[in-house]
Parts: structure tokens; C-alpha cells; sequence
């Protein structure tokens, strides 16, 4: 027996913990690297991701580390991507004996593609990249809409009220008059 094995059950529980929490779209798998590689997988929640099942086969990088051509290392957060095209976030921590010896790993694979066309998406709808340069006062009174026009065209004279010449007032004027500042004074006459 091996390590794996011997605590299938409290593995298998973890696994199938992470899997539910996460949903559909993660995939945990727990190999047992004292079996024959062909056969390595021996639970796996939500194998639809990658199409495997109980009783697959690990990936090529389980293969390196068991020829010994990789280090057994844990990898956390890196990016795989499947056959059919999705996109992996995975994660793979490694299982050693007393000696130090792999005898086998729990791996993570979450399928971010949807996730990263919907950042697409939200990124091109926020965007303010091309967004043209109309500016709108959003004022619920219209008392309050034209009391902040008229100040807006005495600020951008560059002067105080009491400054204004009889040009400033009349250019003042045309431009409140071109932004539609008259147009519903009979409205507010007595």
C-alpha cells in the first residue's frame, strides 16, 4: 500500500470539496504515481474539463518527474490549455513518502475561458479610450441646470463677476444663447 492509498478517502474528500466550491469548471484530479502511469488517476470531480476519468492516464509533465527528468516541484496558478482550446488555470502539489519519494499529486485545473471573454467583454464596454469629450450636467431642477450654465460661461471668461466688461457679458449672452439658455425663458416669465 502507499500513501495515496492508505488516505484515499480523506484525499478523495478534499478533492471533491475544492471541486464543489469552485463548480463546474474545476476539474481536481488526485493521481497515484504507485501505479502504472497509464492508470494513474484515481478520483477525479468534474472530468469533464479535460476529458479524463478514473482510471486515466497524467499528463506529460507527471511522466518527466517520473523519468526523472523534471524536478518534482509544486506549481501553483499556471496556465495549460486543453486540446480543444480552453484555457487552465492549474495548480499541482505533489505527494512524497517519509523519504521524500512522489507517490503522487492532487491537481487543479480551472477552465478560465469563459471568465477571460467576459473580461474582454467588460474591459470593451468600460473602455474610455474613444469616448468623445460631450460633457452633460445631470441636474434634476432646471432652476439649478441654467444657474450652473450661467456660472460655467463666467468662469470660462477667466474672470470674476465683478470683472466682466460689457463685451465679456455680451459674449457671455451668444454663448449661453447657443447652448439653449433662452429658449424656454417665456416659461419663466411673470
Amino acid at each position: 500500500m502507499g500513501f495515496i492509498s492508505d488516505n484515499f478517502e480523506m484525499f478523495s474528500e478534499i478533492a471533491e470539496c475544492i471541486a464543489a466550491q469552485f463548480g463546474p469548471e474545476c476539474e481536481v484530479t488526485i493521481h497515484d504515481l504507485t501505479k502504472p502511469y497509464d492508470c494513474s488517476i484515481v478520483a477525479i470531480y468534474n472530468g469533464h474539463v479535460t476529458g479524463r476519468k478514473v482510471g486515466g492516464s497524467g499528463t506529460n509533465t507527471g511522466l518527466e518527474i517520473l523519468q526523472g527528468s523534471a524536478q518534482p516541484k509544486d506549481h501553483y496558478s499556471y496556465i495549460n490549455t486543453t486540446e480543444n482550446g480552453r484555457i487552465l488555470r492549474s495548480s499541482s502539489k505533489y505527494i512524497k513518502d517519509s523519504n521524500g519519494k512522489i507517490e503522487g499529486s492532487i491537481c487543479i485545473n480551472y477552465d478560465i475561458t469563459d471568465l477571460l471573454h467576459g473580461q474582454s467583454a467588460i474591459s470593451h464596454l468600460t473602455s474610455t479610450e474613444n469616448a468623445s469629450d460631450v460633457r452633460e450636467i445631470f441636474i434634476d431642477d432646471i432652476d439649478q441646470l441654467l444657474d450652473y450654465m450661467m456660472k460655467e460661461a463666467v468662469a470660462n471668461t477667466g474672470k470674476q463677476l465683478d470683472q466682466l466688461t460689457k463685451e465679456d457679458m455680451v459674449g457671455i449672452v451668444h454663448s449661453l444663447n447657443a447652448k439653449g439658455l433662452f429658449l424656454n425663458c417665456e416659461l419663466y416669465l411673470p
